[in-house]
């Protein structure tokens, strides 16, 4: 009986070691791909850390943000200032972003949405 318990609280163990370890696809979790590389198409690359790279669909951004919970602070961003035709650029007026599912809803510095991107990885 006593051997019994014990194999199942080590296997209950690694189920919550594994379970700990890895995020749930569509989850709340901010780190990942947003967006389509497509030309002319918003994207976003969050890294664990904040950090985080992409494009408003012309210009390529990149900066340092802070993550709490399902959202992204983005904080200061570099931007390259190339004009573009056709193309909408919603994503440069960024200030925040909020995880829900698989859809990153961005939010500007009046906290008004101004777009979506949907999960890529």
């Amino acid at each position: 009986m006593n051997r019994m318990r014990t194999a199942g609280l080590a296997a209950l163990f690694a189920a919550l070691l594994l379970t700990a370890c890895t995020s749930p696809q569509g989850g709340t979790d901010v780190s990942g791909k947003w967006g389509s590389t497509d030309p002319g198409q918003p994207n976003l690359i969050v890294n664990s850390d904040g950090s985080y790279s992409g494009s408003d669909g012309c210009n390529t951004m990149t900066g340092k943000g802070t993550i709490s919970g399902n959202t992204i602070e983005l904080g200061t961003v570099a931007m390259t200032q190339k004009q573009c035709s056709d193309v909408d650029t919603w994503m440069s007026k960024a200030e925040k972003g909020t995880v829900d599912g698989n859809i990153m809803t961005m939010y500007d510095s009046s906290g008004k949405s101004i777009g979506r991107l949907d999960r890529n990885d």
